[in-house]
């Protein structure tokens, strides 16, 4: 499927143009207080005409044959742009994502190209949500996939590799 501007995109998503749409795939996440699984996930992106995207993404646990066992995590926020210093590469970039068990989180980062770095500026917990301090993340356009990695430091481990996935764009 051939990528195609948004003829409406405001003019700050640009450096994020190549995001938007539905993306499915598979990857596989793992932490040192959990075992590791395969997941399967979709993720959207989308605008409604003003300078931000919208941000969806729902995960679930597959079986050894690729079917949906449970639940695994949903995360829904916004991607902002934000103007960049003068005289420096890229797009900076704001990202606010909660999660329904009590976490939000602010990312900063920058868009240079088809790749993506954020980290956690702010991670915000609700008394009941597990522990959890900070996270980086990498997205990227890889063969025309989109491909992401979170590394996360939570419930007294350092910051390490915890989820990644190859998306295809449907």
């Amino acid at each position: 499927m051939a990528f195609q501007l948004d003829t409406d995109l405001p003019t700050p998503l640009a450096p994020l143009a190549w995001l938007i749409g539905r993306w499915e795939g598979a990857g596989v996440i793992g932490y040192p207080t959990m075992e590791e699984a395969q997941f399967g996930q979709e993720i959207e992106f989308s605008h409604d005409g003003r300078p931000f995207l919208s941000y969806t993404s729902r995960m679930w646990r597959l079986d050894a044959e690729g079917n949906q066992v449970e639940p695994l995590a949903t995360e829904t926020g916004y991607w902002r742009p934000v103007e960049t210093a003068e005289g420096t590469d890229g797009t900076d970039l704001e990202v606010l994502i909660v999660h329904p068990t009590g976490i939000a989180e602010v990312y900063l980062g920058a868009v240079s190209g088809p790749r993506i770095d954020l980290q956690t500026d702010l991670v915000a917990r609700t008394s009941t949500a597990k522990e959890y301090t900070a996270a980086t993340r990498l997205y990227g356009l890889v063969e025309s996939d989109l491909l992401w990695a979170l590394d996360m430091a939570a419930e007294g481990q350092p910051l390490q590799s915890h989820a990644s996935a190859r998306l295809k764009r449907v």
